[in-house]
């Protein structure tokens, strides 16, 4: 039985180093990629990102990759969405007007309120709600300066406070998108990457 393939999709961030590390740690050879061809057939699929909004659809979209990622999600395929890669499944975002995220999830991307610290960086604790099944209670590790505020139906939903409640993770079968990043959190986020590799 040939090993399931893992493909880390190479959005230009600053974060693709750690998660490849995170899932050499778990004995799982993860690939870099930036084509849409291995990204549609890859067993599972991580979507890593640190950095603007608008720079990573621009890249996505000029790769061929906003399609190909949209119809692994239609699909109910496996997926790991990381920090802006979870923003970025939102249909927009304040960091960038006019600019169309995948639209996997109907919200709008927010920014935090001026009173608040931001970047948001540091550790913050995760709660999620009673039926998550990957997602568990711990502290995780957030750098972010935007938020998702909403979670759609048929999403179960992890959350965290930084001056106002947003969201943290959301999770669907074998789809997961953390809005911290669990390459960076300890213990608690390879756990986290283990129960979702094996859960796909």
């Amino acid at each position: 039985m040939r090993p399931l393939s893992l493909a880390v999709v190479e959005t230009g961030s600053a974060n693709l180093a750690s998660v490849l590390a995170a899932f050499g740690r778990l004995g799982v050879a993860a690939v870099p990629t930036r084509d849409a061809d291995i990204v549609r057939n890859a067993d599972r699929v991580v979507l890593p990102g640190v950095g603007a909004f608008g720079d990573v659809m621009q890249r996505l979209s000029a790769r061929g990759l906003t399609e190909v990622l949209s119809e692994r999600f239609a699909a109910m395929r496996p997926i790991l969405a990381v920090c802006l890669g979870l923003q970025v499944l939102a249909r927009a975002s304040e960091e960038a007007p006019g600019v169309a995220g995948l639209g996997v999830v109907s919200g709008t991307v927010r920014r935090f309120p001026a009173s608040s610290k931001v970047p948001q960086l540091g550790w913050n604790r995760v709660e999620p709600d009673p039926s998550s099944v990957v997602v568990s209670g711990g502290h995780a590790f957030f750098a972010n300066s935007y938020y998702l505020e909403s979670v759609d139906d048929g999403w179960t939903a992890a959350w965290a406070t930084h001056d106002v409640r947003f969201v943290a993770a959301i999770e669907r079968g074998p789809q997961l998108a953390c809005q911290f990043h669990p390459e960076l959190s300890g213990p608690w986020g390879a756990s986290l990457l283990e129960r979702w590799y094996a859960s796909c």
